[in-house]
């Protein structure tokens, strides 16, 4: 018996729910936050073949990320041409109030390695305070901009001093509740380079090691 239409967009639609790399679906829709030269975004529009269902943001503008990030341009290039939304600097302390975010809700919204401008070292507390800072102003904002089952995922270093930036603590403060950690593995997302995003290395690629997670946050119950 031939296939109906109607059964053919419902088998195309259970086809496209379906595909999906790691912890993201084509069917989620997806904010990123921080991307450096974007390598992440591009792994995830590979892998759907398509990227109508993600936004992609940086801090820099377009200008200042292409002199840091070089390698930015092509994955730039594959981005637009899989339908994804691209915006530069976009803060993720006020993303929220975006004037092409604010109205959007999101099923996952997703910071990798987020990181603080250097102006001490690592192990110092100022520096560790920046850090903090900055986790807990995206928390604040993403909070408002979650779906009633969405996900907050931030992707970090578990060792010290990392350690000490108490994540799961910043997200508490500000209404999300720890739902579970997953080990982060980058060759699961292949085609993804992680960048120190800041100074004359900025394009370069900084050390994972071994005790690497993302922790995904989900609105507190009331």
């Amino acid at each position: 018996m031939a296939e109906s239409a109607i059964d053919a967009i419902k088998k195309n639609k259970e086809i496209n729910t379906r595909k999906r790399i790691m912890h993201y679906t084509i069917s989620d829709r997806i904010l990123l936050v921080g991307e450096g030269d974007f390598s992440f975004s591009a792994s995830l529009a590979r892998a759907f073949g398509s990227a109508h269902n993600m936004v992609a943001t940086s801090l820099d503008s377009r200008d200042d990320m292409l002199i840091k990030h070089p390698s930015a341009e092509a994955n730039l290039n594959l981005l637009m041409e899989l339908g994804c939304m691209v915006l530069n600097d976009i803060d993720a302390h006020s993303m929220n109030k975006h004037p092409k975010l604010r109205e959007t809700k999101f099923d996952r919204i997703v910071f990798n390695f987020p990181h603080a401008v250097l102006q001490f070292q690592e192990t110092r507390q100022d520096q560790i305070n920046l850090h903090k800072e900055l986790v807990k102003g995206f928390f604040d904002s993403a909070s408002f901009m979650l779906t009633s089952n969405g996900e907050v995922h931030v992707t970090h270093k578990a060792n010290r001093p990392y350690s000490s930036w108490g994540v799961e603590d910043l997200a508490k403060e500000v209404g999300l509740t720890l739902l579970e950690k997953a080990a982060f593995k980058k060759q699961d997302y292949p085609g993804y380079n992680q960048k120190r995003g800041c100074g004359k290395k900025s394009n370069k690629s900084f050390r994972l090691g071994e005790s690497v997670f993302t922790s995904k946050f989900v609105l507190a119950a009331l």
